[in-house]
């Protein structure tokens, strides 16, 4: 069960890593393409889970609560041993726990964010899951110490991680001229998302083309619906005749391409310092939503990279501050600071060190041994 582009990629290793060690595995539910790709029978597209926050979930709860009852049933119904959620735990952690209290082993993959704010979380997953993988190394100590069984898998992102040699060739590729100012704008994964920032970048860009004329534009979307929706906001905002150029997924590229972006905060920072390349976070969400997350944080931080630093390494700015002349100036200020930039690549590297593992081999480990437990032998 995956909700967005990036638990489909990681459930895609698992399903790979658990197929190599199990090939007669079948696996069901809720995936993208690179889980369909790598096997799994989708039952519905991870857009069905694909919604952000707190107030913005009210309006799409009876459809979930309804899709949560089905696949429960369903599962149920074709006997599954073992159900793996990938993220989204707002979703699977309550699905996870009425399996679990009927018999099916449950594990979750990606730790919510219980370093960050709503630590309260560590006891509702202790009733949801028997076995939680986590993708950093220092997620391990708080679930040993709440009495949950946990493993470490690493980021599949790591094993893809680049280097300078591997940034100018997906500059090269993309035919894209090293004198060429490049930003890339990522906007976010779901509908939601592009809802959000679509006229944010899109005002953020035209701001950087009056500073930096011959700048260009990359926008990688990771779906036809938010690539249409993109598109849309492009002919609202009457911007056709900017230089942007809309990839159809192609994140990696147009990171590697980029000599800043601007990247909403979520997975994608993390694949933007793993493409290190500099950038700038940022996110808006509804005042209400954003006035509940202030409340619960625990760290002055919320972008994976600097999370894992432990401290500011890459600019954020949330909400109100995220303005289209503040991200303007906070990508033009990166893109004249080579200090910085270097600086940065050095912390972005030493990411790529600690989390290149075998994250599809690990966790299908883990699985398999948790499927053991369940009673059933590949």
């Amino acid at each position: 069960m995956a909700g967005e582009a990036s638990g489909d990629a990681i459930g895609a290793a698992l399903i790979e890593g658990v197929r190599a060690r199990c090939p007669g595995a079948r696996f069901v539910g809720v995936a993208g393409p690179k889980m369909e790709a790598a096997g799994c029978e989708a039952w519905y597209s991870l857009e069905a889970l694909a919604v952000r926050g707190f107030v913005e979930v009210i309006a799409h709860l009876p459809r979930l609560v309804r899709l949560r009852r089905e696949l429960g049933a369903r599962f149920l119904a074709e006997r599954v041993p073992l159900f793996v959620g990938v993220d989204a735990p707002d979703f699977n952690l309550g699905l996870e726990r009425w399996l679990k209290h009927r018999g099916v082993h449950t594990v979750h993959c990606v730790s919510p964010s219980v370093w960050a704010w709503r630590r309260e979380r560590l006891q509702t997953i202790g009733r949801s899951v028997d076995r939680m993988l986590t993708l950093f190394p220092f997620e391990g100590k708080l679930y040993e110490d709440a009495g949950i069984r946990v493993d470490y898998i690493g980021h599949p992102l790591a094993q893809e991680a680049a280097t300078l040699a591997s940034r100018r060739r997906t500059r090269e590729t993309l035919k894209l001229a090293s004198s060429t100012p490049v930003f890339a704008l990522l906007p976010g994964s779901r509908l939601s998302e592009i809802e959000m920032h679509a006229g944010l970048l899109i005002a953020t860009a035209r701001k950087i083309l009056e500073v930096r004329p011959d700048a260009c534009f990359q926008v990688p979307l990771v779906s036809r619906v938010t690539r249409e929706a993109f598109s849309r906001a492009l002919h609202t905002f009457g911007a056709e005749g900017l230089p942007v150029t809309l990839l159809y997924g192609h994140a990696n590229d147009a990171l590697q391409a980029a000599d800043v972006a601007l990247v909403a905060s979520g997975t994608a920072t993390l694949e933007a310092a793993l493409a290190r390349c500099p950038h700038v976070i940022y996110y808006r969400v509804s005042a209400l939503t954003a006035r509940i997350v202030e409340r619960k944080l625990l760290l002055p931080y919320v972008g994976l990279p600097n999370v894992l630093a432990g401290r500011f390494v890459v600019p954020e700015l949330l909400q109100d501050a995220a303005t289209p002349a503040n991200l303007a100036q906070a990508a033009l200020n990166l893109f004249d600071d080579s200090v910085t930039r270097r600086r940065m690549d050095t912390v972005f590297a030493g990411f790529a060190r600690d989390l290149a593992v075998d994250t599809g081999a690990l966790a299908a480990v883990a699985v398999l041994d948790e499927l053991r437990s369940a009673g059933v032998e590949c």
